[in-house]
């Protein structure tokens, strides 16, 4: 049995951007709200043989990193907002935490350590994020609509009036949906509304799960007219999302360091924050450092958001993605800008790749890799195998420099690993990228550099 009166010590964050502190029989217990220095009695929630997960109860000693939450809907009580993680550790802090997290997944899980840690990518920790992903509920019982994120922990949408994370146009907007959706006829049919904001539009996807009717289509007219938006159906799939007036300007974004300008639909894959997004390309390029003679590859292309800057700079540039669809979308890209003479896209599948397959796509001197949150094992154990076997892939020569920028420390590190212990990669940098203030997302950048 443990002592709920025992006063424990706060060594460190995990992930999830937990306090982790150990008991006197060694036992670790993951405390919500606690912050690292801090003295704390907790309340256990669930106990396991090896650990436990806790709530704070009291503050003994207080970090001198914890300040007052910017958003009052912000807490770790049942009812608030589960968007954000670490509004009460001060901003600076909370990318000291995420290096650290980087630096120990290098070391624990790949052994490896950077030879040279980059200073963090980082932006204004308010109103950055121009991509969200909002829950509708109409609340008969009470009356009332809610839209926004769910509550810590539950199903339940929060109760959110206003949003600071959110740029101040879309915060003030959160209340007129409520509006909105209220006086639809379809409003217990209207799950989901998305944003995606681009330089020059702001649009809002609607999922409706029944046809609208012309009294709802106009009242979302007159909503986007008087709040200078563009709405969106869903009707079913992602590939059901169109416009609901086919007028306006095209949603966009734009690269204005390599005049490049990025076309997207709002349910596309592209950067919360745009600011970061630009300083982080402008990195990944800086740290590539690319020749205008050479060859590049970029993994995990998208919608060629590194592979269009990248097509100013090189020779050739090949953008590799899984879905043919967006491979279409990347071309369509190339061509908008002008850079389809020195791009080329394919597509296939990024999760399977043998060494033979690398030969497919010839040698380049270097390459950009930019997975999802599963990673690029099957591309770095491809790239091992061949360095250890030639055989395997004849003729083909491995990239002098890689950048790989990882949305997951973990499988950044694995994937490490293995190009450093086994193909003979050099991790020359390694840094953060504070792309998602306030929660405990850790994007970072990787650079390995072959002899």
């Amino acid at each position: 049995m443990t002592n709920q009166d025992e006063w424990l010590q706060v060594e460190s964050l995990d992930l999830e951007a937990q306090g982790v502190a150990h008991r006197a029989d060694g036992k670790v217990v993951f405390i919500e709200g606690a912050l690292p220095g801090e003295a704390v009695q907790v309340q256990v929630h669930r106990r396991k043989n090896n650990w436990e997960q806790a709530s704070m109860t009291a503050l003994g000693q207080e970090s001198s990193q914890r300040v007052r939450p910017g958003c009052p809907h912000f807490g770790l009580h049942s009812g608030a907002c589960g968007g954000c993680k670490m509004q009460h550790l001060h901003a600076g802090a909370q990318i000291a935490v995420k290096q650290r997290v980087l630096e120990d997944n290098l070391k624990h899980l790949a052994k490896v350590q950077p030879e040279r840690v980059l200073r963090p990518i980082e932006g204004q920790a308010w109103g950055y994020r121009k991509r969200a992903r909002f829950s509708v509920r109409h609340v008969a019982k009470k009356g009332t609509v809610l839209v926004g994120f769910h509550e810590r922990k539950s199903r339940y949408v929060a109760d959110m009036q206003v949003c600071p994370i959110l740029p101040a146009k879309i915060s003030a907007l959160l209340m007129p949906l409520r509006a909105l959706v209220g006086s639809m006829e379809a409003r217990e049919r209207l799950p989901q509304i998305e944003l995606a904001m681009g330089d020059e539009v702001t649009a809002l996807v609607l999922r409706h799960l029944e046809p609208l009717s012309a009294a709802d289509l106009q009242a979302l007219r007159a909503f986007a007219q008087v709040h200078d938006v563009q709405w969106w159906l869903q009707p079913k799939g992602p590939d059901t999302v169109h416009r609901l007036d086919d007028t306006g300007p095209t949603l966009a974004y734009r690269l204005p360091e390599f005049g490049v300008e990025m076309p997207f639909k709002p349910t596309d894959f592209t950067q919360v924050n745009h600011d970061i997004n630009r300083v982080l390309v402008h990195r990944a390029l800086g740290l590539l450092e690319v020749q205008p003679n050479e060859r590049v590859i970029d993994w995990f292309c998208g919608l060629g958001n590194f592979t269009l800057p990248l097509a100013t700079q090189a020779s050739e540039v090949l953008g590799i993605e899984g879905s043919e669809a967006l491979v279409a979308r990347s071309r369509e890209n190339a061509m908008h800008n002008g850079l389809g003479a020195n791009t080329r896209f394919e597509a296939r599948n990024l999760f399977e790749l043998s060494p033979g397959d690398l030969t497919l796509y010839g040698s380049a001197d270097r390459w950009l890799v930019d997975p999802p949150r599963e990673g690029a094992f099957a591309l770095s154990k491809a790239v091992a195998d061949a360095v250890q076997d030639p055989t395997l892939a004849p003729g083909w020569v491995p990239p002098k420099r890689i950048v790989y920028v990882s949305c997951n420390p973990a499988t950044l590190a694995r994937d490490a690993g293995v190009l450093v212990h086994v193909a003979g990669y050099r991790c020359r940098a390694a840094g953060v990228v504070n792309m998602f203030p306030h929660t405990a997302h850790v994007e970072s950048i990787a650079v390995f550099e072959r002899d």
